[in-house]
């Protein structure tokens, strides 16, 4: 009985496409949401409609549009630097025996320093502005890349980049016919995880040393016990993160591969 029961989801579940499979798990993520605050009834856990309401009042008489640009522009600031320094340093360790030996223990050491560390020396000694929140966030995710990209570097086929050598092709060509495509993946591996984790830092450093954006106003709800303005708040930056992996994210990831097709 339980097995033919988990067929048919799973044959119904096969016969949806992947954006109708996408919208039936957020309705049943509303639907759990909505039932765990009917059953706890508490302040603490707003319902859905609580949660919408302030989410309104916010976005027309409040400042969430402001807050979310700003955000929004710290964001792709410090992904853009990351992504940038991360890359160049990544290809370099992993195609230089030499540079990858003086410069994994630097890489193991800033991979092990946490966030917050970080974010407190650079509002320190940079003091507090907005050139300290970027730098702060962009430290923190660079290592990462690094390491992505490092090891994508060393699983490059170099037996396709000698043909590449053979036939005379210029170092540039190869550059960008040969090398990086084989990079794609691993370079949207860092990207996507990357994007994911700057978002949650640049918060934090907005919580302790900005005067505007998604974690200040966060921290004031703190302050108030303010749920549903806080979760309003985190519901609408994540429906845009979400949107610009739908709409950005997702096509480059797809043209990037087309050659392995």
């Amino acid at each position: 009985m339980e097995r033919s029961a988990l067929n048919r989801a799973s044959a119904l579940a096969g016969a949806l496409s992947p954006g109708q499979l996408r919208a039936l798990s957020f309705i049943a993520l509303v639907v759990v949401w909505e039932a765990a605050a009917l059953i706890a009834q508490s302040r603490v856990l707003p319902d859905v409609v609580e949660v919408s309401a302030s989410f309104y009042d916010h976005l027309v008489h409040g400042k969430l549009l402001a807050d979310l640009g700003i955000t929004l522009f710290r964001v792709i600031t410090a992904f853009v630097m990351a992504m940038a320094i991360g890359t160049v340093i990544g290809i370099v360790m992993g195609n230089s025996r030499a540079a990858d030996n003086l410069f994994d223990g630097w890489l193991i050491l800033f991979l092990n320093i946490p966030a917050l560390v970080t974010i407190i020396l650079c509002l320190i000694w940079f003091g507090m502005t907005e050139f300290a929140a970027i730098l702060a966030v962009a430290i923190n995710k660079i290592p990462n890349v690094v390491v992505t990209v490092r090891e994508g570097a060393r699983a490059i086929d170099r037996d396709l980049l000698e043909v590449a050598e053979v036939f005379r092709v210029g170092r540039r060509r190869t550059f960008f016919t040969f090398y990086l495509p084989q990079l794609y993946p691993y370079l949207m591996a860092s990207g996507r995880s990357g994007i994911a984790l700057i978002w949650k830092i640049v918060l934090v450093v907005e919580l302790l040393g900005r005067p505007n954006g998604i974690g200040f106003r966060m921290h004031g709800f703190f302050q108030y016990f303010d749920i549903a303005g806080l979760l309003a708040y985190t519901l609408a930056f994540i429906f845009v993160m979400l949107m610009v992996e739908m709409a950005i994210v997702e096509p480059l990831e797809r043209r990037a591969n087309r050659w392995r097709k």
